[in-house]
């Protein structure tokens, strides 16, 4: 290997001015080499969990409030059908339910 030149394709990341001056002056060249490769997936495993309990929460909050109002209408419905035709007066009557 020549030692005024800057390594091939192994380093590509070293400028080849920086290179040749560390090379003339005799100072050591440090090369970090980082070995991680592709995402670190105990990383993204936590936000993905928080996310996953915040849709099921909504969806249950979704479903609690479709049942209370299934619940609250059945429960008009009963109550105007036992309370029958409301009378204002004068003849005019309004029926809430029809009976069955």
């Amino acid at each position: 290997m020549n030692d005024r030149e800057p390594p091939g394709t192994t380093i590509r990341h070293i400028p080849a001015d920086d290179w040749n001056r560390a090379q003339a002056n005799g100072k050591p060249v440090v090369i970090v080499i980082r070995d991680r490769h592709g995402v670190e997936w105990r990383r993204c495993l936590f936000p993905f969990a928080v996310a996953g309990a915040v849709v099921l929460g909504c969806w249950g909050l979704v479903a609690v409030l479709c049942a209370l109002l299934d619940f609250a209408a059945h429960t008009v419905t009963v109550i105007a059908g036992a309370a029958g035709p409301i009378g204002i007066g004068g003849g005019v009557t309004l029926r809430l339910a029809r009976r069955r």
